[in-house]
């Protein structure tokens, strides 16, 4: 069996996943090499998986999620000094380290005026623009907010951003070749580079600023570093803002409750994240050795690709986890993961949707969609599921 992809509602995981979670938590999974592997869509396996040592993130003890959609369309992740998030304890824990000071809930807090002032600065333009709309709420907004949040975090020039941006996103898509891939990796790799050798030359005070100063990394693992976070930090969030705009938009009673209920928009933000997990393709680890799941032996050296999107509409866990419910007390989504690779910028991504769609709310009274619902296109072909454009009014 290879990954079901195929949607029959745009805001729900393909049907599949679910017939194979009630049937069993783990199913055989065939990668497009031959290679004989598991993928999980129950919750509690979900967890089991993402948090015993005896499965590795390492990229040659694996094959990505990704990778057994494409079958030869994406290339193995780059074997970099730096690039963590293929990396086991104790190699793992040294940027984690390093990282956490300057992701925390604190530091965010710290961050949230700077985050506003953005998002407003944001709609203002929108306004002068089209007083009231149509405008692209992706490129409009979506994009723009966590991109610049994230360039100012890093000490990355916005203008520069904007014109490296395209390569990420096509390095995203799973349409793009081996040769396109690894070319995006090379040209963003590149670029980030020369950030890190000017502020080797000349610090800054921004956290790749900081971790120069801290002398703990060569540039190389500066480099990946910085990738990691460039590349995560803006594309995730952005479809997020996007995709749980036009959740809320076609769920009006849903609006309607945060509208009245602003104090709802922490949970909202949790339910959005549970309701679209928006990394569509799972994780995957690799076994060290020999493990039962669930009645089933994962032999040493194959893979055991987790569905996010399925675990986080499991019954077992969420009551009537197919609907929709801002009020739903949150309990243990899997979209940011689990374990020790749980994304490290997670409050961050936190903080741009809970200001995003606050603002939103409060400047736009009458957004609304600008094209019937069922003509706005999603992004089926990328690795970060989303809408392609969001054409709004207000």
């Amino acid at each position: 069996m290879r990954i079901p992809t195929r949607r029959e509602r745009v805001l729900d995981p393909p049907p599949r996943l679910a017939e194979l979670r009630e049937q069993c938590p783990i199913t055989p999974l065939t990668y497009a090499d031959g290679h004989i592997g598991w993928m999980v869509t129950g919750h509690g396996l979900a967890r089991t998986v993402l948090t015993d040592p005896r499965f590795s993130s390492r990229p040659e003890l694996r094959h990505s999620a990704v990778h057994e959609v494409l079958g030869d369309g994406q290339p193995p992740e780059e074997d970099v000094p730096g690039m963590f998030v293929g990396m086991d304890p104790p190699d793992h824990t040294k940027y984690r380290r390093l990282l956490t000071g300057e992701l925390s809930v604190r530091r965010m807090r710290e961050l949230e005026a700077g985050i506003a002032a953005t998002a407003h600065e944001l709609i203002d333009r929108m306004q002068e623009t089209t007083p009231s709309g149509p405008a692209d709420l992706v490129t409009g907004f979506a994009l723009a907010l966590p991109s610049r949040v994230i360039c100012d975090l890093l000490g990355i020039p916005y203008e520069d951003w904007r014109s490296i941006q395209p390569v990420s996103e096509r390095m995203l898509r799973i349409d793009s070749s081996a040769a396109e891939v690894k070319e995006c990796y090379r040209i963003i790799f590149e670029f980030l580079a020369d950030i890190v050798s000017r502020k080797r030359k000349d610090p800054t005070d921004d956290l790749l600023g900081g971790l120069v100063e801290s002398g703990e990394l060569t540039d190389a693992e500066l480099t990946s570093v910085a990738f990691q976070l460039f590349t995560a930090g803006h594309e995730t969030t952005a479809n997020m803002l996007s995709l749980g705009t036009y959740t809320l938009l076609t769920h009006p009673e849903q609006l309607r409750a945060l509208r009245a209920r602003p104090e709802l928009m922490d949970g909202a933000v949790e339910e959005l994240l549970r309701y679209l997990t928006v990394i569509q393709f799972g994780i995957s680890r690799g076994a060290l050795e020999d493990v039962e799941l669930a009645g089933h032996v994962v032999r040493k050296g194959q893979t055991v690709t987790v569905s996010l999107p399925a675990a986080n509409r499991d019954p077992e866990r969420f009551a009537d986890p197919d609907a929709f419910d801002i009020t739903r007390r949150p309990s243990g989504s899997l979209a940011f993961g689990f374990g020790v690779h749980q994304c490290v910028a997670q409050q961050l991504a936190r903080s741009e949707m809970r200001i995003g769609y606050g603002v939103l709310l409060e400047r736009l009274p009458g957004l609304r969609l600008a094209i019937p619902a069922k003509d706005v296109q999603m992004r089926d072909g990328a690795i970060v599921y989303g809408v392609e454009a969001l054409p709004v009014a207000w």
